[in-house]
């Protein structure tokens, strides 16, 4: 087997473009592979979907896109359906997460399941060792196993969504980008005349794209309108569309305001009671129930053989666009599940990602399933 052979996850964009031209000028024999990971006529996914009443939906398009970048590039190209992988092992899991009232974060999941997992297994199959994709994260090998690290454009930085895969599949892994700012790639791609040069970056659920999210998770979870309680005192202030559709620290889309006798000041989502299905939401001025102090974790991940014992300091990104903020990490006996102990966060929400960081090394992630109020009792809500 070839050392320098690669499968590239060929996207249709900007990012796995550039990546496919780097590594092509870095001597790598690249094939370009286009994942197709949903089939929206399959999954029940027309109603409240505009764009698939044409001949094409948006991934058609992105394949079309994959296909002109290889021509352009000379090299390549392959496409393979996970359509059944992604449905049981990324979006089934996606679904079970609304129902019980969380926010989940499919991306970090088809990383581990599609991305890392069912694509490299089909490179393997196809001849290939190593598989190479356009995140913007890095790849550090010491010690004798290969660690995470944030990318050199920090605002660009993906790391959080690969918390999930292991050293090992990391290990079989390219980033291209890692040193590269996004400015530097749009550069490279009108620089070489790629027609994806100026694409804009997609910002849908991975694979499932963009479009109207109320209508298309109202195709698999019917809304129930319910009632929005502002949790400090109980009154109701509306009815909302769904519990499903909202998230711990949303404020926008709410529409609250003009409340008698309360300040001309937004409302947020502190939390949900499902059984009841009633939205609660506060102010923020003097509103302690935004606040939690600790937080479980379950499908936790440890990238790498240097897992911790007893408490251990370091830093945890909540979520995406969010902060590195101290924690202390405390690992279960069961090896599956940690806890995270840290001085009065502000909307840390169930079924998103807690990432966790030394510096700029990603030690790996979790998925909040419960959250603890200043004297460490659960928070029901």
């Amino acid at each position: 087997m070839s050392d320098n052979k690669v499968m590239l996850g060929l996207s249709g964009g900007v990012d796995s473009a550039v990546s496919a031209y780097l590594l092509k000028k870095q001597g790598y024999d690249v094939t370009c592979c286009f994942m197709r990971n949903w089939d929206s006529i399959m999954n029940n996914d027309i109603q409240g979907n505009p764009t698939l009443a044409g001949d094409k939906c948006s991934q058609e398009f992105d394949y079309d896109d994959a296909v002109e970048t290889a021509f352009e590039l000379d090299l390549p190209i392959l496409r393979k359906d996970f359509i059944k992988e992604y449905w049981d092992d990324v979006f089934s899991q996606f679904l079970k997460t609304y129902e019980r009232g969380f926010t989940p974060d499919p991306d970090v999941f088809c990383n581990k399941y599609i991305k890392f997992g069912a694509f490299y297994d089909f490179a393997k199959t196809m001849g290939f060792d190593t598989i190479a994709m356009g995140h913007y994260a890095m790849r550090i090998d010491e010690g004798g196993e290969s660690h995470l690290y944030k990318a050199s454009d920090l605002n660009k930085d993906q790391s959080y969504f690969l918390g999930q895969i292991s050293s090992e599949q990391l290990s079989h892994c390219i980033f291209p980008l890692a040193s590269f700012t996004k400015t530097q790639v749009r550069e490279i791609a009108e620089r070489e005349n790629l027609a994806v040069a100026k694409k804009k970056d997609s910002t849908g659920v991975c694979f499932i794209g963009e479009r109207n999210f109320k209508q298309f998770l109202n195709n698999y979870l019917p809304a129930k309108p319910g009632d929005i309680v502002d949790i400090t005192n109980g009154q109701v202030l509306k009815q909302h569309d769904g519990i499903l559709y909202y998230t711990v620290g949303q404020h926008r889309g709410l529409d609250i305001g003009g409340i008698k006798g309360r300040p001309m000041k937004p409302y947020f989502v502190v939390g949900k009671n499902l059984q009841k299905n009633i939205l609660y939401v506060a102010q923020e001025e003097g509103n302690e129930f935004r606040k939690s102090y600790r937080c479980l974790i379950d499908t936790f991940n440890w990238i790498g053989s240097d897992r911790p014992e007893g408490r251990y300091k370091c830093a945890c990104k909540f979520r995406y666009r969010g902060k590195d903020l101290p924690v202390t990490l405390t690992i279960r006996p069961d090896g599956e599940s940690a806890y995270l102990d840290y001085d009065g966060y502000d909307y840390v929400a169930k079924g998103q990602i807690a990432c966790l960081y030394q510096g700029n090394r990603v030690l790996g992630s979790g998925v909040i399933i419960k959250t603890y109020d200043k004297n460490l009792q659960e928070i029901p809500y």
